[in-house]
């Protein structure tokens, strides 16, 4: 029970996040109206994906520098799971956008290179399942995913800040101000970001176990 309290801890953040996304009271900012609640569910898978990339990366380059194929595992399942994130950090943005923007899949620049930077990750995920080799697979594979997480941010945050958008935070579009956050927003978005987080991080630790019983069976067996 004591290894397992940030378990229950997930699953009772979660619990609060969904029950007061729905229910909470908050403001009527521009357009957004209801559609603004999608903010408790979007922006922490977000929170979530650059998370467990960076988990994901972090194993990569332990990888090229130990060689040790644990550290491969680490990579690849922390990468997969936050893909999944990232995949539905997308979905929730395009409900959004549906509602305030008038359509699922406009000509936004941080929609297009989102997708560009998710597409990149899911070609590293399509590249692993190229290699029978294990030890090629885990170089080549540590090599790309250094690569992608090196346009990640680029992609996703810094070029969509210096273009027009209609996206909330870019050059033409400013985000929320703390006014507009205060309150009741903050009571739910702060602990979404959390929950979220430790439900990537969940996942990935199952994932992970799962593939190393894998590797030791192709190993041994």
């Amino acid at each position: 029970m004591a290894k397992n309290w940030w378990k229950i801890a997930c699953v009772l953040i979660l619990l609060y996040v969904i029950i007061g996304g729905f229910s909470v009271k908050v403001p009527s900012i521009g357009n957004n109206l209801q559609a603004i609640r999608g903010i408790f569910f979007h922006l922490p898978m977000w929170m979530a994906m650059y998370t467990l990339l960076t988990i994901s990366v972090v194993n990569s380059v332990w990888y090229l520098s130990t060689n040790d194929l644990r550290r491969d595992i680490r990579a690849s399942s922390a990468g997969s799971v936050g893909v999944l994130f990232g995949l539905m950090g997308f979905a929730t943005g395009m409900l959004w956008s549906t509602y305030t923007w008038g359509g699922t899949i406009v000509s936004d620049p941080k929609q297009m290179t989102t997708a560009i930077a998710l597409t990149i990750y899911m070609a590293y995920l399509v590249l692993r399942l190229s290699f029978t080799d294990l030890d090629k697979r885990a170089r080549v594979s540590a090599i790309f995913n250094v690569f992608a997480f090196a346009l990640l941010i680029p992609l996703t945050y810094i070029i969509p800040r210096m273009v027009e958008s209609l996206h909330p935070g870019s050059a033409s579009s400013p985000g929320f101000s703390s006014q507009d956050t205060a309150g009741t927003i903050r009571m739910v978005l702060w602990p979404a970001f959390l929950g979220w987080t430790l439900l990537g991080i969940w996942i990935y630790t199952l994932r992970n176990r799962y593939k190393r019983l894998e590797l030791k069976n192709i190993l041994h067996g």
